[in-house]
């Protein structure tokens, strides 16, 4: 089978086009994907964090700045 080329400058343009659509198509697909992904590690995250603040809560140790966290008790 033989393949056929553009013949006239308008044809190769509308093949240019046409590839060019086909590539931001196929990009806008994995854009939607990487982020809907991204969307889903997210919200794994949120659960496992909120059981964490909701036990060092229980424990009685707070956080202070710089992120050293001591007992409740141990407050100055």
């Amino acid at each position: 089978m033989a393949k056929t080329y553009p013949k006239t400058v308008q044809d190769l343009t509308s093949v240019v086009q046409i590839l060019l659509q086909q590539m931001q198509d196929k990009f806008q697909t994995m854009s939607d994907k990487i982020i809907g992904r991204i969307d889903d590690m997210s919200s794994r995250t949120d659960d496992p964090e909120r059981n964490i603040a909701d036990l060092t809560t229980q424990a009685g140790v707070e956080e202070l700045e710089g992120g050293n966290k001591i007992p409740a008790t141990q407050k100055s």
